[in-house]
């Protein structure tokens, strides 16, 4: 059942938690060439998100904060500064990933509403060390990973990795990755800093996983897992190019400058979607495949940004003046849709190969510059607090085939208001108001307009709460939210469009730490609330994917008994999610159970850890929503191992 294992050889240098500016938690970054000490819990500075590595725990994702799409918000960062990701970069670049919400926007100039998706750069240092990690899992899935650091100099460091990964999902489907990366560190003045990066993967094979649409308002009857029934000809290739550059210079006494710029792309040779339609509660459906020719998706994004810092008594002041920029690009339609006749959910579908038919395709281009001023003031015992204002000139041209190109713009004026004042020593009130411009991103993969770029919007944001340190690093967090946004989903007709407006309001919180030396929790929870306004007939008050509870525990626990071991379990649940438009569909509560352990030793002088885990320890079954009415299998239980040796 469990089949377990996995070999890693990794190096020198230590991973450490920085502490920043601001009193806020920095990203926990992990150097290259030292990956046996991660370990996500007693790394996290809260329960709100955080990656380390491989594992990930917390309320929210990179993918997900507060109900929405940090992404889509433009706000992700990386080394602190803007970037429009296309995909995220790897563990080769990126070993860490922290979402801010509430106290920990802090520190975080020109934020956007839902949250902050910061991501750590895995910087090699001063000792050279490597790293190999080997991953094994019950669904036959074998990855390796390999990062050196390599000083050159004294002013200059190299790192390098690469992954070979043949997984197997789940779903049944399999996916082939290899990547090669590098980063390097360069030093060639006292107080200038240069970290270059590059990450090149190609994916020669990947099966895509099938969508099931059930016939009408209703979910669809039990799902196979570990099963895939497309056809063996449809398999997507596909190369992915993440790239760029930061600065840090000080220019003189109380002045900083920090530029970064970024290339993030994805080429499809192919692509294809997988669908079961009409399926029906005897299992019966209709095949169909959704085949793209070529496609492109790629952002050049970037900032520089000012900052003149001075101190006064028990006071600390920043002003920042910064520059953002980002120009994307897309290539996508030409879609030819084939229907494979009728189908079963336990059979495969053996139709031939199609001839490609393909359309002339869309191509799509947005720019948008923000010119940004901001204040960051730190009063010790007093509280902090973070001003700032954007304005932000935004284009799109959508060229349609057939068509003269459709252009918009807008350019409007954000601002950003967050404050925190301490009532105790232990004790501080945070609240915050937000505006933001964000891209509404592309109609999905179900929708009859596919892929279509979908215009701009305006948000808000409102919260507030408390943070509490109850002792040493243990904290507990407290809030409320008020998110606003417009709502974008598939019509009656199945066209992707604004319906109306959506609001989301909650509660959040957070308790993590050390509650003893041995034992370490990370528990938070969501109470959501959120309504959809809209005219157009058919369309619920709640919102597809919306999820009223949230829940999550995390420990890690080192027995005095037996030294290197610790053992770790996850507890989470989530309440019903509205699956449909019309709130007519719902998906059940969800509750799963994760549990492993960590056993660090020596391996011929080195640190080396073995990591065991079984994800959905009892066999949850349920459904995963991919999108209104579209549903995949919830996996099944899972044992997965590696090991890592630090050199």
């Amino acid at each position: 059942m469990i089949r377990v294992l996995t070999l890693v050889v990794a190096g020198a240098a230590a991973s450490v938690i920085a502490a920043a500016a601001q009193a806020q938690d920095a990203p926990p970054l992990t150097a290259a060439g030292s990956r046996a000490g991660e370990n996500a819990v007693r790394q996290a500075g809260d329960a709100f998100g955080t990656t380390i590595g491989r594992e990930g725990i917390g309320l929210y994702s990179a993918s997900s904060v507060r109900g929405f799409s940090p992404r889509a918000a433009g706000n992700v960062r990386i080394a602190g500064l803007y970037f429009d990701p296309v995909f995220f970069p790897s563990d080769r670049i990126s070993g860490s990933t922290v979402i801010r919400v509430g106290p920990t926007v802090l520190g975080s100039p020109f934020p956007s509403p839902t949250g902050v998706v910061d991501l750590g750069l895995r910087v090699p240092g001063d000792k050279a060390g490597a790293s190999i990690l080997a991953n094994i899992d019950s669904w036959g899935s074998r990855i390796i990973e390999a990062d050196v650091a390599l000083p050159i100099t004294d002013g200059f460091s190299l790192g390098v990795g690469g992954q070979i990964a043949h997984e197997h999902m789940g779903d049944g489907t399999r996916d082939y990755y290899y990547e090669g990366a590098l980063i390097a560190r360069l030093r060639p003045a006292p107080g200038i800093e240069l970290v270059p990066f590059v990450s090149l993967a190609y994916t020669p094979f990947h099966e895509a996983a099938t969508i099931y649409v059930p016939a009408g308002e209703a979910l669809p009857p039990r799902l196979p897992r570990n099963f895939w029934n497309g056809p063996r000809w449809q398999r997507t290739r596909e190369t992915e190019l993440n790239a760029g550059a930061v600065l840090s210079a000080d220019l003189a006494p109380g002045w900083a400058l920090k530029a970064g710029l970024f290339r993030s792309s994805v080429a499809y040779f192919e692509d294809y979607t997988n669908l079961l339609t009409d399926v029906r509660a005897d299992g019966s459906a209709r095949a169909q495949v959704i085949i793209d020719p070529a496609l492109l998706f790629v952002s050049t994004s970037g900032e520089v940004r000012l900052t003149r810092s001075w101190t006064g008594g028990n006071c600390a002041h920043q002003l920042h003046l910064a520059v953002r920029g980002r120009d994307a690009r897309r290539r996508f339609g030409g879609t030819q849709l084939v229907d494979l006749g009728p189908a079963t959910l336990t059979m495969p579908v053996g139709a031939p190969q199609p001839v490609a038919a393909f359309t002339e395709q869309e191509r799509d281009r947005f720019r948008q510059w923000t010119l940004a001023a901001g204040y960051e003031g730190h009063w010790d015992g007093v509280g902090e607090l973070s001003l700032g204002v954007q304005h932000s000139d935004y284009r799109k041209r959508i060229g349609l085939p057939g068509v003269a190109p459709v252009e918009t713009s807008t350019r409007p004026l954000l601002f950003n208001a967050n404050i925190a004042a301490a009532l105790t020593s232990r004790l501080a009130a945070y609240g915050g108001y937000v505006t933001g411009l964000e891209e509404s991103g592309v109609a999905p993969e179900q929708a009859a307009n596919r892929n279509e770029a979908l215009p701009a919007i305006r948000t808000r944001q409102f919260d507030a709460g408390l943070r509490w340190t109850v002792a040493g690093n243990l904290r507990l967090v407290l809030g409320l939210f008020d998110v606003s946004k417009p709502y974008f989903n598939l019509d009656a007709a199945r066209v992707f469009r604004q319906l109306g407006e959506v609001r989301n309001r909650g509660f959040e919180a957070s308790f993590s730490g050390p509650v003893t030396p041995r034992l370490t929790v990370v528990a938070g929870a969501v109470l959501l609330s959120p309504r959809v306004t809209a005219d157009v007939a058919g369309v619920g008050r709640r919102p597809v994917g919306a999820v009223a509870q949230t829940y999550t525990i995390s420990g890690d626990w080192r027995p005095p008994w037996l030294p290197g071991v610790s053992f770790d379990a996850k507890l989470s649940h989530t309440s019903s999610r509205t699956a449909t438009v019309s709130n007519l569909v719902s998906i059940p509560a969800l509750t799963f159970a994760d549990i492993g352990g960590r056993y660090r030793f020596k391996l011929a002088g080195s640190a080396a850890t073995l990591r065991v885990q079984v994800e959905n320890l009892f066999d949850s079954q349920g459904y995963e929503l991919f999108g209104a009415g579209a549903y995949r299998p919830v996996w099944g239980r899972a044992a997965n191992a590696y090991i890592t040796i630090d050199l």
